[in-house]
């Protein structure tokens, strides 16, 4: 069986994302860590879909929603970054991951679009 390194990719993302919206719950910020939530897990969910798409272009529509998640939750992390709510560790170690996760999107896209 072939591994598919997106769809693990963004779901140990969504996995990292829950965590940062628990800990900024229990710091009382609810606004910012319901978007970074929302924005982080649905990467994820949207490559997921995109395994069922009807059509290639309906697979290449899905990822590109995925992709555009992946820039919404990158401005969040930015945001939080620099209003002191999450750390430089944290930080480096989200912004690598999603960097990756947007990268390998884009290929995606690409490589799908070149093939129709």
């Amino acid at each position: 069986m072939k591994k598919n390194v997106i769809k693990n990719k963004s779901f140990e993302f969504a996995l990292e994302i829950i965590k940062i919206f628990k800990f900024l719950q229990s710091k009382n910020e609810f606004v910012l860590s319901k978007q970074i939530l929302r924005s982080g897990t649905s990467i994820g969910a949207m490559i997921r879909e995109s395994q069922h798409a009807e059509s290639k272009a309906d697979f290449i529509h899905k990822m590109a929603i995925a992709q555009k998640e992946a820039n919404e939750t990158e401005y969040w992390l930015e945001l939080l970054f620099k209003s002191d709510y999450i750390n430089d560790n944290t930080f480096s170690d989200m912004k690598l991951k999603i960097e990756e996760i947007k990268k390998i999107i884009s290929s995606i896209i690409i490589t799908t679009k070149a093939r129709n």
